[in-house]
């Protein structure tokens, strides 16, 4: 029995004839036609081995006619818009930002001070505390006087207090805040204002004790009490305002002698522009700055600019009042 069989080979005249078999397994119409035009003649349509006329898809043709006028209108958007660059001058990256602040002037330190439970939220029959914990080997300059603006904008309600993880306060520390001579009810105060000095590695504060978690680091709390004057900046003097409160805390009070020296330089070409470090009014940024030059002992070293910049710093009664801390 065989395994399996082959057609046989048909002989006619004695010549072998194969079996005919197609070219391919199926056919398709060609989709490389290009599709006619007025300005050349019709091609003839493809004739297939088995006699058939290829007819080219309709659906093809709308879908490249569609193509073609997408392709036309972006030719038409892009040029559109080549032509309004032209007409637009496009600021340069290195522009001079404080161009900007001169038409964004804010208002002086308001005398009645701002809506505190506006800011801090309502709380009905009980006083607003803020509670910062500081180390007095490194006490925060800024803060306090932060605390004496404070005081000539609300009633305060002050207090310092000594935690039993340090030994010893210096008694100018301990009177950081004067003497307080007129003893009202505290409901009568509009905020707390208490100063710990506690063996801490930075400032920390905070102003509802049991919900809160506390603010950490001198140059942040600064921003916070400064926002209780009610100062509204627009996106850039905000972002200066915030630069420089960094660049005082990162590289003035704790960078190298190299980056003191460049910050001193960029405060000597700003200060050169405009009175304060940011516009014509005295923003956080100052207190910051004009406090870590004094930690620093940079003060001395300033360029023309900054030195005159700080005298009028210490024409004011809040930097008189921490001046004397430092003698």
């Amino acid at each position: 029995m065989p395994m399996y069989k082959v057609r046989p080979f048909h002989r006619v005249g004695g010549e072998v004839l194969a079996e005919q078999l197609p070219a391919c397994m199926y056919r398709l119409p060609n989709l490389h036609r290009l599709p006619s035009t007025a300005a050349s003649p019709p091609l003839p349509p493809q004739v297939g081995a088995r006699g058939r006329r290829e007819e080219v898809d309709p659906s093809l043709q709308a879908l490249e006619s569609r193509q073609e006028e997408i392709l036309k209108r972006l030719y038409e958007l892009k040029s559109a818009v080549d032509g309004l660059s032209k007409m637009i001058q496009t600021p340069d990256a290195d522009f001079d930002v404080t161009n900007i602040i001169q038409t964004d002037e804010c208002s002086p330190l308001t005398t009645n001070g701002a809506d505190l439970d506006l800011m801090l939220g309502k709380d009905y029959g009980a006083l607003k505390d803020i509670v910062i914990n500081a180390n007095p080997s490194l006490p925060p300059l800024s803060l306090l006087v932060l605390h004496s603006l404070l005081c000539e904008h609300y009633k305060i309600l002050s207090a310092v207090h000594t935690h039993s993880s340090v030994k010893s306060v210096p008694e100018n520390l301990l009177k950081c805040f004067g003497e307080q001579t007129k003893k009202q009810p505290r409901h009568e105060y509009q905020l707390g204002f208490t100063l710990i000095w506690k063996d801490v590695p930075k400032p920390q504060m905070k102003f509802s004790i049991q919900t809160m978690c506390p603010i950490e680091g001198e140059g942040n709390i600064a921003r916070f009490l400064f926002s209780l004057f009610g100062q509204k900046y627009n996106a850039v003097t905000s972002t200066l305002i915030d630069s420089w409160v960094d660049t005082a805390i990162f590289q003035l009070k704790e960078g190298s002698s190299k980056e003191k020296g460049a910050v001193l330089r960029s405060m000597n070409a700003a200060l050169g522009k405009t009175p304060w470090l940011v516009g014509n009014e005295l923003t956080v940024a100052d207190i910051v700055a004009w406090c870590a030059l004094q930690q620093t002992g940079s003060a001395n070293a300033a360029p023309a600019n900054v030195q005159k910049w700080m005298k009028s710093c210490e024409n004011l009664a809040p930097f008189t009042s921490v001046m004397k801390l430092l003698k």
